[in-house]
């Protein structure tokens, strides 16, 4: 099991603390409304209780009034906090204030594109949400991408990744 702190309460120190003090491990989601370099107030709550098991992911930054954007450099800022960081994808493709039920809620087209730019820039793993058919889907349906492509699009990642991983042996 993992606990999640969703983004939008990555700051919330009472909530840090109780997930902290569980002792399983816990995934903070980066708020949109903070830098990569302010997470390690965040983590300094989970570490606080003790807890060493904790992972970092990333879901873009406001942009305007409704849009996100990844700034790739978040990867190896939040890396030299030394956990693992993940690369949420699919909401980091949200477009806010559109219901995800409503087909322009979304632009799930940019998914490959920001995923092989994330593990390019370095992130650990990547969170995908797919569907058969994303439009029946009951949550997030404008922002997922169509299991169809899942296969493909994973084995261009390990192939980034592999990549990534023997130049930063290199270095």
């Amino acid at each position: 099991d993992v606990l999640q702190i969703p983004a939008y309460l990555s700051q919330q120190t009472s909530l840090a603390l109780a997930v902290g003090t569980a002792g399983k491990p816990v995934n903070i989601k980066k708020g949109q409304f903070i830098g990569p370099k302010e997470m390690k107030n965040s983590i300094g709550k989970i570490e606080h209780t003790g807890n060493r098991k904790i992972m970092l992911t990333e879901r873009g930054s406001c942009f305007g009034y409704n849009s996100l954007v990844v700034d790739m450099r978040s990867f190896p800022i939040l890396a030299s906090f030394g956990y693992p960081v993940i690369f949420d994808v699919t909401h980091s493709v949200r477009i806010y204030g559109t219901p995800s039920s409503e087909s322009t809620g979304g632009e799930p087209q940019y998914i490959p594109h920001l995923a092989r730019a994330a593990v390019a820039a370095g992130c650990d793993g990547i969170f995908i949400e797919v569907h058969e058919d994303p439009q029946q889907a009951k949550c997030d349906a404008c922002s997922m991408l169509p299991i169809s492509y899942l296969e493909e699009l994973l084995k261009e990642l390990k192939e980034i990744d592999e990549i990534v991983r023997a130049k930063r042996m290199e270095e």
